[in-house]
């Protein structure tokens, strides 16, 4: 099938993304700015340069490649995924920051999270399965066992380090493909029924989390402690009213939000732009999301329609965790908001699987 040219709306609502992500993130940084300047500079770096310079870069030449390369090789990329996310306890290599093991620093190379790459991996290697196993996706040994395994090989690598956020969103990624492939739903319920039992367990023996959930249930306990970013948070959004302070006029990011750049950014954006700008944020993802589905319901194939749907849902379980998070409505969990929040890594990763989804939109069936 010959290739045509890129869906150019998904693409608009992109850069858009992009651009308004870097206008909030730049003035969330100025919180940093005043505390360490050269953090300030370290944390543009990351961003500007590793994050967005390379994430275009990446984008770019996966816009090139055939999406059908990564079906070939989807095996090895979620093995090799595994591998390197599982990385972080070899000493030398990985790196422990506030009790946790996420990152990775070797000689000159920047740290960066592997688990970025495990969630890009598990996306690809789970579209190639469920594609290759088609209609027999409605049998267990095809659909949940499958499934199943993955979880749990992933489970082992995550709750280590500990990375239960993460976890969450691989979890409603891959139910949410086994829906889109029509696994009978009593399947899907059994297995987030089985989650949600595990990471209750987890919680019951995990102190941190129990002070997060504690937190959740009555954001009033412990307000100079573990209820101190949720309820700053309320106030950076309550102050912002309708039209916000304006751009760049957040008081909280200065010496009360903690991480404004990144766990904290929404709330940013809601001082500074109000509800106006909460709303406008929301409609862009929402609009992302809508787009998204459309060239996944028009790809040439079933492989193509899953990459694309696994990637949306990546996206909007991330992104809407982080605006959960901030505005109470769920657990604090560390997220960041997708095209925005600081992470160099996130960035580049994210940005390399949306040219994964420019490149199906070039093969979509056009109904106009």
């Amino acid at each position: 099938m010959k290739g045509k040219k890129v869906d150019r709306f998904f693409l608009i609502i992109i850069f858009v993304l992009l651009a308004f992500g870097v206008a909030m993130f730049v003035s969330a940084s100025l919180g940093i700015l005043v505390r360490n300047q050269q953090t300030f500079y370290s944390v543009l770096k990351s961003q500007l340069i590793l994050g967005l310079g390379l994430g275009l870069v990446g984008m770019y030449v996966c816009t090139k490649v055939n999406y059908k390369v990564w079906r070939k090789y989807s095996f090895l990329i979620f093995i090799g995924s595994i591998l390197l996310t599982a990385a972080v306890f070899i000493p030398g290599v990985g790196w422990s920051h506030g009790g946790a093991e996420r990152w990775i620093q070797w000689g000159p190379i920047p740290s960066f999270q592997p688990v970025e790459f495990l969630k890009f991996g598990f996306v690809i290697y789970f579209a190639a399965w469920l594609s290759w196993a088609k209609n027999r996706v409605e049998d267990f040994k095809f659909g949940i066992l499958p499934f199943g395994i993955m979880l749990a090989i992933i489970a082992f690598v995550l709750f280590k380090q500990p990375d239960t956020k993460s976890f969450i969103i691989i979890t409603i990624t891959g139910l949410s493909m086994l829906f889109i492939s029509g696994v009978p739903f009593k399947y899907i319920l059994g297995v987030g029924v089985g989650s949600v039992i595990l990471l209750g367990t987890l919680v019951y023996f995990t102190p941190y989390l129990q002070s997060r959930v504690k937190t959740f249930i009555d954001p009033s306990v412990d307000a100079a402690g573990s209820s101190y970013q949720i309820q700053q948070s309320m106030i950076a959004l309550g102050s912002g009213g309708i039209l916000g302070r304006g751009y760049g006029q957040s008081i909280q990011k200065f010496s009360y939000l903690p991480e404004p750049q990144g766990d904290s950014l929404f709330a940013v954006i809601g001082e500074e732009l109000g509800f106006a700008g909460a709303f406008f944020t929301i409609f862009l993802y929402i609009l992302f999301v809508m787009r998204g589905f459309r060239i996944a319901n028009r790809a040439p194939d079933l492989f193509g329609g899953l990459l694309v749907s696994g990637i949306v849902i990546l996206v909007l379980v991330q992104s809407f965790m982080h605006i959960a998070s901030v505005t109470g409505v769920f657990p604090l969990t560390g997220v960041p908001l997708v095209f925005m929040s600081h992470g160099g890594t996130s960035l580049l990763i994210y940005l390399m699987a949306i040219g994964i989804v420019l490149n199906v939109s070039k093969f979509q069936r056009r109904n106009n």
